[in-house]
């Protein structure tokens, strides 16, 4: 059994500037504005009808991102609804083969949860969850050699088990989710995904997302 942290990745992530032109371009037809187009207008359009609530013009754009994390935080990702989701499959993932390296690979709570692992208590929780994913892996194993398919073999894993999901959505929506689930209410393993998402949305696209991460002007 293998432990790793979540990561995130853009897949073909668009050039910031023609986001932004393709959507003042749209969003001046509201308005029939397109004479009002200049040189490095545009950021402060889509800032304004931000700020206004007019994000159905934000729609028009999307970003896609490969997700790495737990099948239990997939389960959160996957309740919002206006998104395309392609998922890694249990169904089909023989985890025994070699292409796996022969053993299953599972999300690290520690980052998530925030474990210092040099207090005790932590500690005793980090050894209590490595030995259950590890009975789970032998049981796995086991099933597969009884000769389970791995869809019959799965009910033995657990909810910590990596997967990979690749997700789009628009921007209005990447804004929704990303709004809920840095929030205070969110579990704190989707607290680090959203996270890690945000601060790079906020890098790549500002003017879409600053203002959610503390960087609005």
């Amino acid at each position: 059994m293998i432990a790793v942290k979540p990561a995130i990745e853009l897949i073909d992530p668009p050039a910031y500037g023609e986001l932004l032109e393709k959507i003042e371009r749209i969003g001046r037809v509201c308005y029939k504005s397109e004479d009002k187009i200049r040189e490095g207008s545009a950021e402060s359009f889509i800032r304004g009808i931000i700020k206004r609530g007019h994000e159905s013009v934000i729609e028009h754009g999307s970003l896609t991102v490969r997700v790495t994390c737990d099948r239990g935080i997939s389960h959160e990702i996957v309740r919002h609804r206006i998104a395309s989701y392609s998922q890694e499959s249990t169904r089909y993932c023989n985890y025994t083969a070699d292409k796996f390296g022969g053993q299953i690979v599972c999300i690290d709570p520690a980052t998530g949860f925030g474990y210092d692992l040099d207090d005790p208590a932590d500690r005793r929780k980090h050894e209590l969850w490595q030995e259950a994913m590890e009975a789970a892996e032998r049981c796995y194993f086991q099933l597969i050699q009884a000769g389970a398919r791995p869809e019959e073999a799965r009910a033995v894993l657990p909810n910590a088990l990596k997967t990979e999901i690749v997700m789009t959505m628009d921007l209005r929506e990447w804004r929704h989710f990303l709004r809920l689930r840095t929030g205070r209410g969110a579990h704190p393993q989707i607290v680090e995904v959203a996270g890690m998402i945000l601060r790079e949305f906020a890098a790549r696209y500002p003017v879409f997302f600053d203002d959610l991460s503390g960087g609005a002007k």
